[in-house]
């Protein structure tokens, strides 16, 4: 028996299933949602282990927004706890206070400072690139060599297997510098997590009598009785083409979790380890989800080469990926049937809110498209 959708939906994270959901709604488009994971809600996926802590199995998921519309429309499938994301550094044998601040400044002196004492020593450290061309030069602008050397500079090589002179300058230009006390790891004027995770958000977004999920499918291997008018893909633009270009570089990750007869382990959700250890961060996601519990449940982080077995979690920012990825971009633009949508099918870093944005308009897009049919 033929079945008959309006879109094919390859993924069933934030892009995938924001647009499945708009075009099922709003529409009355009839969409089938696949997913080669077991899971829904994509790199967000969050559950409850074997403990009964709520883990972010991918890394921590931190939302927040400056953007109305996308609260408001998350806000129809969730409620809301509200949370400041708070983050240490470890290193030179103890916590620093991080994103970069005046408590970090006093921590370094060892003595009480000022905000007009620190803007006038790092106009002293910093160097000079008006114009920084690459996430090194980007920090020595800012705060100098030291700074540079403590918090950043092994870290990004972890993270990314390349020394931050060879990646744009937004990827560590993203992390803010105040000479204020402000502590806070993100200054989004909206900043919480769904009440009930990320996954129960994610099934009340696709729980709709329009949309069909499958998960554990590869919608290449889709049987010929399925039938679609139009594909939104949300994957590996490369994968898309059968890197027909060559292979877009990526990084994974390896993540340990650890359960402990303790109420907490760190003093913060996130402490970074640029310096000491293989790992890049331990995350306690814990202090943000606001769990009672006498246990806790620790993630470490390990960054690793992308290959078989393994999930693409990161575009790699630098010119040569850069270069490759708009090779891709010509040949997107020429389909017809096919929209790219995310981080992954646009080959670019985004927030989460970024990404429901992006479905957002492309939504709007869809719209007029289908209303010019």
């Amino acid at each position: 028996m033929v079945e008959k959708f309006d879109y094919l939906v390859v993924g069933a994270g934030f892009a995938g299933a924001v647009l499945a959901e708009r075009l099922a709604e709003e529409l009355g488009k009839k969409c089938l949602v696949v997913d080669r994971r077991d899971h829904i809600a994509g790199n967000a996926y969050d559950k409850v282990d074997a403990s009964g802590i709520l883990i972010h199995a991918y890394g921590p998921h931190y939302f927040r927004t400056n953007s109305t519309r996308v609260v408001d429309y998350l806000s129809r499938f969730t409620q809301w706890h509200q949370v400041t994301y708070r983050v240490l550094v470890w290193t030179d044998g103890k916590y620093w206070q991080f994103p970069i601040n005046l408590n970090t400044f006093e921590q370094y002196l060892g003595r009480s400072s000022t905000s007009e004492e620190m803007e006038a020593t790092l106009a002293k450290w910093r160097e000079n690139f008006p114009n920084p061309k690459n996430s090194e030069e980007m920090v020595l602008s800012q705060v100098g060599r030291k700074f540079y050397e403590m918090f950043f500079q092994n870290y990004t090589r972890k993270q990314w297997k390349r020394d931050p002179s060879e990646l744009d300058a937004s990827v560590c230009g993203r992390i803010p510098v105040r000479t204020n006390r402000d502590d806070r790891f993100v200054s989004e004027t909206f900043q919480a997590l769904p009440r009930d995770g990320y996954t129960a958000m994610f099934r009340k977004i696709l729980d709709h009598p329009r949309i069909t999920v499958r998960l554990s499918t590869d919608y290449r291997e889709l049987p010929p009785t399925v039938k679609y008018d139009r594909m939104i893909y949300t994957g590996m633009i490369d994968e898309f083409y059968d890197f027909s270009e060559g292979r877009l570089p990526y990084r994974s990750m390896r993540f340990e979790p650890e359960t402990l007869a303790r109420e907490f382990f760190q003093p913060a959700m996130q402490v970074n380890y640029p310096n000491d250890h293989e790992f890049t961060r331990v995350v306690e996601i814990k202090h943000a989800t606001g769990q009672k519990s006498p246990v806790t449940t620790i993630v470490r982080e390990y960054p690793q080469d992308f290959g078989p077995g393994k999930e693409a979690y990161y575009p790699v920012p630098a010119p040569d990926s850069r270069q490759l990825y708009e090779k891709y971009a010509a040949k997107a633009k020429q389909e017809k049937n096919v929209v790219f949508v995310g981080r992954l099918a646009t080959y670019r870093y985004y927030n989460m809110d970024q990404v429901v944005a992006m479905a957002l308009t492309e939504f709007e897009k869809l719209k007029g498209t289908e209303a010019n049919n």
